[in-house]
């Protein structure tokens, strides 16, 4: 089974512009967010997918190995996607499982990607998996920054929002407050089919892709995880993300060599 991660990145984030190249502990946020999930011994490999030539050659200038695609694409799924076909017609070889890893969580960790790809792994009918994360306040719970997910007893997501779900507001005090983490497993031929359906009306208005799979009557398998991971889509989050990484051990094992 051929695992592929390709974790998109660009420059004009409306929220951020530049962020991949902001720096936490000196690195570049792109930068630990290659360098921690190339640590997965669950991966055959992992790329970096960008239209923008700073991060090509930064990732290039640390051993990295890096994809240049278009820069029309509106969607990370449209780019991984264009990255996988690339990488299948250099090294000659299929991709089994596309897993797509947003290069804006640079908290992400190897043990993460493992849980992501276990039910694929498991049975073969999965077609697309997405991790999900307890949300720890309220103030992330109604930052629509933060993408939250309500998923049924089958483990399947039911809805995904940038709006507080479930509500609060039929005076419940304790609801079930869980966001999405973008490290989402797609199978490869699902991939593809999934980037020539036409963009969904929930999905246009919550931005959020996924939402795309559920509106065509297909599922997310959503996996809980203990691992905590912030996305980046502030200054504010950056400065959250750089205090909580003070004491990383993980970092440790590459913030001095990152091409190791």
């Amino acid at each position: 089974m051929r695992a592929v991660a390709v974790i998109p990145a660009r420059m004009s984030s409306s929220r951020f512009p530049g962020k991949p190249m902001a720096l936490i502990h000196g690195m570049p946020m792109i930068g630990h967010c290659y360098c921690r999930v190339r640590l997965s011994d669950a991966l055959s490999d992992t790329y970096v997918a960008t239209c923008d030539q700073e991060i090509f050659d930064y990732i290039e200038s640390i051993g990295g190995k890096v994809v240049m695609t278009s820069d029309t694409h509106e969607r990370a799924s449209d780019r991984a996607a264009e990255a996988m076909l690339k990488i299948e017609a250099v090294c000659g070889q299929r991709t089994d499982i596309l897993v797509m890893v947003q290069g804006d969580e640079p908290m992400d960790t190897p043990e993460m990607i493992t849980e992501a790809l276990e039910p694929m792994l498991k049975d073969d009918s999965v077609q697309i998996v997405n991790l999900m994360g307890s949300i720890d306040s309220l103030a992330e719970f109604e930052d629509p920054n933060t993408v939250k997910v309500v998923a049924g007893s089958d483990g399947n997501a039911i809805y995904f929002s940038r709006e507080p779900i479930p509500s609060r507001k039929k005076g419940v005090d304790k609801v079930p407050m869980l966001k999405q983490i973008c490290i989402i497993p797609f199978q490869r031929d699902y991939l593809l089919q999934f980037n020539t359906t036409p963009e969904m009306p929930l999905e246009r208005i919550e931005s959020i892709d996924m939402l795309r799979v559920i509106e065509t009557g297909g599922q997310v398998r959503m996996v809980m995880t203990e691992h905590q991971s912030i996305g980046v889509d502030t200054p504010e989050h950056l400065e959250r993300v750089e205090e909580l990484m003070v004491n990383d051990r993980l970092m440790d094992s590459y913030i001095n060599d990152p091409s190791s």
